[in-house]
């Protein structure tokens, strides 16, 4: 069946056919809420809704736009008001200062959510580096912790303006359509956006870091992070920190800078003697990640307790963003609890 025809039945209430027109563009859309909330649980339930007006709206859709621009102005609405309720998403070094005892306990998780989450790999589905001829960031560079950072500073209108321009490619006219305005603010408003976000990204995207790496020398990298953590060794780990390497553990607000104030922290805390661990290699955010397990005496298996979101400066570790917490396993395809145990 056609486009147009899987519109026609669908409008006749066939939902198998409208299940059959959304699925092409079902992970790009969630890509999109993600850019635009910094959770990926905001952004599956930004599509659910999107995918809820797209059907009671079918009827409305005259074709004057293609079908894919006007879901993109229909997810684009969702999560402009999804904004207006719910806390902006940060990561902790936009939170607040960093702590300067290693040795004490970190700062309890905070009971709002206003932290950014991590984004598999898998979800994004892009054929190209990038999403159309006029874009100005690569799909998977959009997804970076510091480029979703960078995003959820700039005023909600601001930022959807600039995903629809720069990282998807839709035209000045089309982006003005979708947010209802003239062309001319449109502009005006990537102006003010460019300005901000340009200030908060890093020189060099963790894309163009990986690829200047190659192949053989991530492997190597990704090998000794797991070793070194799996027997514990501090020295190992640090030795691969950049001097003001970062660690950040979201939900706690806690954070701390300087190779040898992480150092000091994981000797003390999780890697203190008598911890083990299992470690999980895969991909967040365009960036290497690592699935961490912790063994636990009373389930005799090691369990989730969180995904690390690497950012590399060179070969250099300058940032370990810790998601602490199992609840994001099953996103990733990694295994659970009973899936590992002592070996």
């Amino acid at each position: 069946m056609t486009e147009q025809d899987l519109i026609t039945a669908a409008r006749a209430g066939d939902e198998a056919a409208f299940a059959q027109l959304i699925e092409p563009y079902r992970r790009e859309l969630v890509a999109h809420c993600y850019r635009t909330l910094g959770s990926i649980q905001d952004a599956e339930d930004a599509f659910q809704e999107t995918l809820l007006r797209a059907w009671r709206g079918l009827a409305r859709f005259e074709g004057r736009s293609s079908l894919r621009s006007w879901l993109y102005t229909i997810a684009t609405n969702v999560c402009l008001r999804a904004i207006e309720r719910r806390p902006k998403r940060l990561l902790p070094i936009d939170y607040g200062p960093a702590a300067v005892d290693p040795h004490g306990p970190p700062a309890a998780p905070l009971t709002e959510s206003v932290w950014i989450e991590p984004f598999p790999d898998d979800d994004l589905a892009l054929r190209d580096a990038f999403a159309g001829p006029d874009a100005r960031y690569e799909a998977r560079e959009s997804v970076e912790l510091a480029f979703i950072a960078a995003l959820q500073h700039l005023p909600p209108r601001q930022r959807a303006a600039l995903i629809l321009r720069d990282v998807l490619g839709f035209t000045g006219a089309e982006v003005a359509d979708a947010l209802d305005t003239s062309t001319d603010a449109i502009h005006s408003a990537l102006q003010r956006a460019h300005a901000t976000i340009d200030k908060r990204l890093p020189e060099r995207s963790q894309q163009a870091t990986l690829r200047a790496l190659g192949d053989e020398r991530m492997r190597e990298i990704v090998d000794s992070f797991v070793d070194a953590w799996e027997r514990g060794d501090v020295d190992a780990l640090v030795a691969r920190l950049a001097d003001d390497a970062v660690l950040a553990m979201p939900p706690e607000p806690t954070w701390f800078r300087g190779r040898d104030v992480v150092g000091t922290f994981l000797r003390a805390r999780p890697l203190q003697p008598g911890m083990r661990w299992r470690v999980v290699p895969t991909n967040a955010n365009g960036q290497l990640a690592f699935g961490h397990y912790v063994w636990r005496d009373d389930e005799a298996a090691f369990v989730p307790e969180g995904i690390t979101v690497l950012t590399l400066d060179g070969a250099q570790i300058s940032e370990m963003t810790v998601f602490r917490g199992g609840m994001f396993f099953e996103r990733f395809g990694l295994p659970d609890g009973d899936a590992i145990r002592a070996g």
